[in-house]
């Protein structure tokens, strides 16, 4: 599933990607378009409440695209955002 959710400021990505992820079926992923940096920081917690992993990506100038998967390990959502400052910086991206 794909969401778009360029031009919304917070809090409107991190719950329009909280109802996405209630729509999702077992291991299916979600992908989310942003350009908001603060979403950066709401959607991977707000995923790893609900057991997601996020992965980021930069999508284009001041766009980044979040890949939200079903971990597949009990944890907690502390160690499934424990990588999220390192993407953050790899994308030299501020939350």
């Amino acid at each position: 599933m794909k969401i778009d959710v360029r031009g919304e400021i917070c809090p409107y990505p991190m719950m329009k990607t909280a109802e996405a992820l209630k729509k999702l079926d077992g291991n299916e992923t979600l992908e989310v378009l942003t350009d908001h940096a603060p979403a950066l920081g709401t959607i991977p917690w707000e995923a790893a409440k609900n057991g997601y992993e996020t992965t980021i990506e930069g999508a284009a100038d001041s766009e980044w695209r979040l890949t939200l998967r079903k971990s597949e390990k009990e944890a907690k959502p502390q160690d499934l955002i424990a990588n999220l400052q390192e993407q953050l910086a790899a994308l030299n991206v501020s939350e």
